[in-house]
């Protein structure tokens, strides 16, 4: 069974009921795999049929949510929708027999599971959440700054925290106040560093919760995956026109993870006993 977990939620009723129903399709999927008792309407073709037609409707309301709220990663969610439908739409089970037709769904219940999750955890989680740091009316000296609201109580947690909100800052600075000059590798090479001491952080943060067994552990064991593969999508900016829009966005959502993720995920393992 695929569990809809509370790391899924993203906060916005109708996302979070669509996305828990998406689950109930899977497990219902699944459910028909494990059976094999395929009835003379092609039940598996059904349940493929269903989850297009549902996922068309749940990717329309959320990218109309997105939009109404000016969320940034607009772009790259309608990219991610589009490719997941055509993958769904590509499934062909005419004239298979029913073990191959098993096969082409367990290949797929993989496939949809490992990319849901992906999806969530790394973009939907910020729906709603996100404001370009141009629209932010802060103090630029508050910019990626470690305050006093995400202090897990933690000491060794709180001081890595700290570190990547700095990695992040310095990188932001530097695309604001160098603008004269292509500094798109100076950024990655920041970027290199805000990567490997995450990779470094979230091996210290696991063993830390393992050693008290926290039972959150495996939420965020998937969540610090996905965010480590979006990290190592940063050089996918390289050959576009507007890079400092680019590296803008990415620096934002980067920031906008990692202080969510402290904020709805971290900051229960210090008041775990």
């Amino acid at each position: 069974m695929f569990e809809y977990t509370k790391d899924c939620m993203v906060g916005v009723e109708q996302i979070d009921e669509e996305h828990q129903y998406l689950f109930s399709l899977m497990n219902q999927i699944m459910d028909a795999v494990h059976k094999g008792d395929f009835d003379e309407r092609d039940e598996l073709k059904h349940y493929v049929e269903r989850l297009i037609e549902y996922g068309e409707v749940h990717f329309a309301h959320e990218e109309k949510y997105m939009e109404d709220t000016a969320d940034i990663e607009l772009t790259r969610q309608k990219l991610e929708h589009s490719m997941f439908l055509n993958k769904m739409r590509a499934i062909d089970m005419i004239e298979l027999d029913d073990d191959e037709k098993r096969k082409i769904l367990k290949d797929t219940l993989i496939y949809l599971t490992r990319w849901l999750y992906s999806h969530i955890l790394s973009s939907d989680i910020l729906i709603g959440r996100m404001t370009h740091i141009a629209d932010k009316v802060m103090d630029e000296d508050e910019f990626f700054t470690f305050t006093e609201k995400y202090r897990t109580g933690i000491p060794e947690i709180d001081d890595e925290h700290r570190k990547l909100f700095d990695i992040i800052g310095r990188a932001y600075r530097l695309v604001e106040n160098d603008a004269s000059r292509d500094i798109y590798d100076d950024i990655l090479g920041l970027l290199d560093e805000l990567e490997e001491y995450t990779a470094n952080h979230f091996t210290h943060e696991e063993e830390y919760m393992e050693s008290i067994g926290y039972p959150g552990l495996e939420a965020q064991q998937r969540a610090h995956s996905i965010f480590l593969e979006r990290l190592s999508e940063r050089d996918l900016g390289e050959k576009i026109e507007n890079q400092k829009e680019y590296l803008e966005d990415l620096l934002d959502f980067l920031f906008s993870w990692l202080g969510n993720h402290i904020l709805r995920m971290d900051k229960p393992i210090g008041d775990f006993k």
